[in-house]
C-alpha cells in the first residue's frame, strides 16, 4: 500500500501550504490516539532544527499530542540523531523531529522515531495517515479536564547527547586542522561546542542561524563554500552537515568531495583491518557507487543493498546484524553509537581515522575505493509516481540500458521527500552515460513536466 501523507522521511512539504499547523495538529491527535490504544504511559520528546516555521509548527503538534492526554517534552534545537538518542537513554514513548532536512528553509516536516530511537514502522505511519485522511473524528473523546498532557522544556539535552559524543573515542584531535559547515542548521550550537573540546583546529562556517538561512548555499548539499575555504585555509578536511546533522559529506585536504559511499569504504576497511567489523557485512542502497561493492568483494566483506532509505538501510542492518551500513548521500548509521543516520558520529570516526592512521584523507579515500563514472539528474514533476507507466520514459531507460550493456546500470526512481524524479546511470564512459541521462531526462520533462 502506497503511502499518501509520508514519505521516506516522515510527513514534508512547504509550510502552509502542504504542511500547516492544522496537519500539524492533526498528526499529533492521530499519533497520541494510537498512544492511547497502546496503553502508553511515557512522554513523546520533541526535537527541531532552526526553521523559522519548527517553533509554530512544533506548538501545533503538540497541542494535538496533549489534547490525547500525552505529555511531550520541548528539547528546543537539536540535531535528529540527538532525539534518537534521548528517546532510548531516558526511555520515552516516542520522539519527534520538526525538519525537512536538506530542504530549503521555506519547506519543513515531521518525522518519529519510536521508544527504541528507531523510526516508527510502516504499520504506524499508515495508521496515523488512515485517521488523518479518512475522516475520522480524533476530537470525540478526548480526556477533559485535568487529564490533559503537559508540556515541559529541557534545553539541557543537546549537552547530555554532546557528553555521549565526546565519551566515543578518547582520540586528541589537536594536530588536525578542519573546517566545518554547519549548514545554519541543527549542528550550529552543538558542533562548535563539541569538536574544539576534542582538541580539533577548527573554523565554523554557516554556523549563525536566523530562521531563514538554513541550507542557503551551504550544508551538505551545497559543498563549493567549503571546498574553497578548505584550500585556502590548508586545512586538512572539510566536514559538512546537513540542516538536521544526520549526516555529514566530507572534502578531503585536496579540496575535492568525500561522499558518503567513500566514507563507508573508509571507515569500513578500517574496521576490517583492525577486525572490528562484527559479522564483516555491509549494508547500502541501490544508489551506492558500483566500485564500493568491488572494494568490499576484495576484502571478503558481505554487502547488501536496499530501496533508497536510510529507514531500510538501518532494517537490513538489524536483520543481518551489520554495524555499518548508509547512503552516498551521506546518512551513515554505525549502529555500535547510535540508532539511526548521525552526522556528528560519522564524523568523529573520520577523525578517529585520520589520527589512527596519521594518513590524509584524499590517501585514505584513494586506498578505499575506485569510483566508477556516475550521473545523476534531479528533475522536478508534476506527479512523480507516473513515471513507471509512461510508454516513453520506459522506452527511453530500455534504449539507455540497451546501449549500457553488461557495462552498467541505470536507475530511476522518484524522490521519498519532495516531487522529483532522480535519473542515475552508471558506466565506464562518462560521456555516454552524460548522454543517456540527457536523453531520460529530456523525455522526462515531457511527458511528465
Amino acid at each position: 500500500m502506497l503511502s499518501r501523507l509520508f514519505g521516506t522521511d516522515g510527513v514534508r512539504g512547504r509550510v502552509n501550504t502542504k504542511l500547516t499547523c492544522s496537519l500539524a495538529y492533526k498528526i499529533g491527535l492521530a499519533y497520541g490516539k494510537i498512544y492511547r490504544e497502546k496503553g502508553e504511559t511515557g512522554k513523546v520528546l520533541i526535537g527541531r532544527d532552526t526553521r523559522i516555521s519548527g517553533d509554530m509548527l512544533e506548538k501545533a503538534l503538540a497541542a494535538g499530542l496533549m489534547s490525547q492526554g500525552v505529555s511531550v517534552v520541548s528539547l528546543g534545537v537539536i540535531p535528529t540523531p540527538g532525539v534518537a538518542f534521548l528517546v532510548k537513554q531516558e526511555q520515552a514513548a516516542a520522539g519527534v523531529v520538526i525538519s525537512a532536512s536538506h530542504n530549503p528553509a521555506y519547506d519543513n516536516g515531521i518525522k518519529f522515531f519510536s521508544g527504541e530511537g528507531y523510526k516508527i514502522p510502516d504499520e504506524v505511519e499508515l495508521a496515523m495517515e488512515a485517521l488523518i485522511l479518512d475522516g475520522v473524528d480524533m476530537e470525540a473523546d478526548l480526556p477533559e479536564g485535568t487529564a490533559v498532557g503537559e508540556m515541559t522544556v529541557d534545553l539541557d539535552g543537546a549537552n547530555r547527547y554532546a557528553d555521549y559524543l565526546g565519551s566515543i573515542f578518547q582520540d586528541d584531535y589537536s594536530g588536525i586542522s578542519a573546517v566545518v559547515d554547519c549548514a545554519n542548521g541543527a549542528a550550529s550550537f552543538i558542533a562548535p561546542a563539541l569538536l574544539p573540546k576534542l582538541g580539533l583546529l577548527a573554523e565554523f562556517i554557516s554556523a549563525m542561524p536566523n530562521g531563514i538561512n538554513i541550507n542557503d548555499g551551504c550544508g551538505s548539499t551545497h559543498l563549493e563554500q567549503l571546498q574553497q575555504a578548505v584550500l585556502a585555509k590548508k586545512a586538512q578536511l572539510g566536514l559538512a552537515f546537513d540542516a538536521d546533522a544526520d549526516r555529514l559529506l566530507a572534502v578531503d585536504d585536496q579540496g575535492d568531495v568525500v561522499d558518503g559511499d567513500e566514507i563507508i569504504a573508509i571507515c569500513s576497511k578500517y574496521l576490517w583491518e583492525e577486525k572490528q567489523l562484527d559479522s564483516n557485512k555491509l549494508v547500502v542502497t541501490m544508489m551506492s557507487n558500483l566500485g564500493l561493492s568491488l572494494a568490499a568483494k576484495e576484502r571478503g566483506i558481505a554487502l547488501y543493498q536496499t530501496n533508497v532509505g536510510d529507514r531500510y538501510v538501518i532494517e537490513k542492518m538489524r536483520q543481518e546484524g551489520a554495524i555499518l551500513g548508509g547512503e552516498q548521500s551521506g546518512h551513515i548509521i554505525f549502529s555500535r553509537y547510535n540508532t539511526t543516520g548521525d552526522g556528528l558520529v560519522t564524523a568523529l570516526n573520520i577523525l578517529h581515522i585520520l589520527a589512527a592512521t596519521g594518513k590524509p584523507l584524499s590517501v585514505l579515500k584513494k586506498e578505499a575505493m575506485t569510483k566508477l563514472p556516475q550521473v545523476l539528474e534531479n528533475i522536478y514533476v508534476q506527479d512523480k509516481k507516473a513515471w513507471s507507466q509512461n510508454e516513453k520514459i520506459l522506452a527511453a531507460v530500455a534504449e539507455g540500458e540497451t546501449a549500457l550493456g553488461n557495462k552498467g546500470r541505470i536507475v530511476i526512481r522518484p524522490s521519498g521527500t519532495e516531487e522529483l524524479i532522480r535519473i542515475m546511470a552508471e558506466g565506464p564512459d562518462m560521456g555516454q552515460l552524460e548522454q543517456i541521462v540527457d536523453d531520460i531526462g529530456l523525455t522526462v520533462k515531457q511527458e511528465l513536466g
